[in-house]
């Protein structure tokens, strides 16, 4: 809290000693939910995908490539000119854009009446001669569909409501079917690698070093555990009087060892895409000491990352390419799976499976009932030192809490047990709430559970904190309506037997992991309120 300075130089003056002792009543007192580990910074979280692509930026950086970015949406032409007779069997894999065609839309007097009816009103000669220049002026693209609403209400000074009730009144507007174009979706990023390499190769001084990570589409039979229908490849290009299958070596070699690939091997990939030179197309494998052992099929620490190859002049000469170019790329999907342990894409892309931790956990777990003044805390906070030194008191007993005044009335609060031959507090009042391994526990504090503390995330609320704030709050109400009674806490069966709440969201959690949420235990506490 705000302190005087001035008021505090003279205490140090007068007894340095005592006023460094005093100065712990410039601190607040904190409610459980405000204290740690409930209340945390939150920080935010990487996708695997963009933090792959991250690194590989900076990979390719330090290796003196610059960045570019390669049309995504190219002509189908360019297939054709880089694959030869393979394009239309490439095409098949293409996704091809559509558009909806600009509509003819005449009104006639039938269209002015249901206007009329729309709008409650006449529509005068101008305002149809208005709606017909709009409906043109669209039809020639010179007024864009999603500005459409709001011209038709300018003219007719209407708002913005009334103009989309008008625009369904023309069913022109919904019988239109999207009409397929030449353009297509980058399948590969060399399509795009061809389109910018024509406008500079013959420009910029050699070697020309290029590299671009970006989204390519490819129209699968569906999306599997390795496959989706958008991917992001990290691709680059070499231009140079002499490029060789050697320099394709050495730069998987320095980019892959970015992240921690130890060894290579380099095979010949069967597939021959008709746009590499014959012999060049080449498949890169390397070792990776974390798969070694690993519940995947790279256990042998092995697996195919990149391919790379140098495009033949075949599909060069199209685009006034003059010289040899080679290329390497790699899905970045692939390499995150690998890095970080995934074995189906769509779980790593899509965020399909959550994980939390045990301090997750812990942070959405709060007490329900807070106090809501001052003199409710020290309720509670006088209902757990009255439980912590009188406990195993023997009954019948009763310990006056806390004496006070609030909203102009004086009030008692005491802790109480009336059955003979028990003690003040049953056994679970000290039982705390942990998390350990996806489960929520609530237990003591002993060599029993001693593992579930240190590997654990205690929550630092115990059932009689839970319990006191609940005093604490029912007291301000009792004091408020002017009447007393008694509250009390028998078996504790669940969170809210404590006053102690989660998330819903992350019960389920829980639940789907095989966790469980076990509170149970007797607890047996009586308090009394007295106005």
């Amino acid at each position: 809290m705000k302190f005087d300075s001035r008021e505090w130089i003279e205490l140090v003056e007068k007894d340095f000693e005592s006023a460094w002792l005093r100065s712990r009543e410039i601190l607040s007192e904190r409610c459980l939910n405000e204290r740690y580990p409930l209340y945390q910074f939150d920080y935010g979280q990487e996708h695997p995908v963009f933090k792959t692509i991250q690194e590989l930026r900076k990979a390719y950086l330090s290796l003196g490539f610059r960045e570019v970015i390669n049309p995504i949406i190219v002509e189908d032409v360019h297939v054709k000119k880089q694959f030869g007779k393979e394009a239309l069997a490439v095409l098949d894999r293409c996704f091809y854009l559509a558009t909806l065609p600009k509509p003819n839309i005449g009104i006639s007097a039938e269209k002015v009446r249901e206007m009329e009816r729309v709008l409650g009103r006449e529509l005068g000669k101008d305002e149809i001669d208005a709606l017909r220049s709009i409906f043109h002026n669209y039809k020639k693209g010179k007024i864009d569909g999603d500005d459409l609403s709001f011209e038709i209400a300018n003219a007719l000074n209407i708002d913005d409501a009334k103009a989309v009730n008008i625009i369904e009144l023309f069913p022109e507007f919904k019988d239109l079917k999207p009409i397929p174009t030449s353009l297509t979706l980058r399948s590969h990023m060399t399509t795009g690698w061809f389109v910018t390499l024509s406008n500079i190769a013959d420009k910029m001084p050699l070697p020309i070093k290029l590299f671009s990570i970006d989204r390519c589409f490819r129209r699968e039979q569906g999306e599997s555990a390795v496959r989706l229908y958008s991917y992001f490849s990290a691709s680059c290009v070499i231009v140079d009087e002499d490029v060789s299958v050697e320099d394709g070596k050495a730069i998987a070699t320095a980019l892959l060892r970015h992240f921690g690939f130890e060894k290579f091997k380099f095979r010949l990939d069967e597939k021959r895409s008709k746009y590499y030179i014959p012999g060049t197309q080449t498949e890169v494998f390397a070792y990776h000491p974390k798969l070694v052992g690993s519940n995947t099929k790279y256990k042998d620490g092995w697996v195919e990352i990149a391919t790379f190859g140098i495009y033949s002049p075949t599909a060069l000469c199209h685009y006034g390419i003059d010289y040899p170019v080679l290329n390497l790329g790699l899905g970045v999907e692939r390499l995150a799976m690998i890095l970080y342990g995934y074995t189906d894409v769509r779980k790593m892309v899509y965020v399909q499976d959550v994980e939390l931790s045990d301090l997750d956990i812990a942070k959405a777990i709060r007490i329900r009932d807070v106090p809501q003044t001052s003199v409710g805390f020290k309720v509670a906070n006088a209902v757990v030192e009255i439980a912590e030194k009188h406990a195993d008191e023997k009954s019948p007993c009763e310990f006056l809490a806390f004496e006070g005044e609030l909203y102009g009335r004086e009030f008692r609060v005491y802790v109480y047990e009336v059955e003979e031959n028990t003690k003040l507090c049953g056994p679970a009042y000290a039982n705390e709430i942990v998390v350990y391994k996806n489960s929520v526990y609530g237990i003591p504090r002993n060599e029993k559970f001693k593992d579930y503390f240190e590997d654990g995330i205690p929550t630092g609320i115990r059932y009689i904190d839970g319990f006191a704030y609940y005093v604490g709050r029912r007291v301000e109400e009792m004091v408020a309506r002017g009447n007393g009674g008694i509250l009390r806490v028998r078996v504790v069966e669940s969170l809210r037997d404590v006053n102690v709440t989660i998330q819903d969201n992350v019960i389920r959690y829980i639940a789907s992991k095989g966790g469980k949420i076990d509170v149970r235990g007797p607890m047996f506490v009586n308090v009394r309120v007295e106005i």
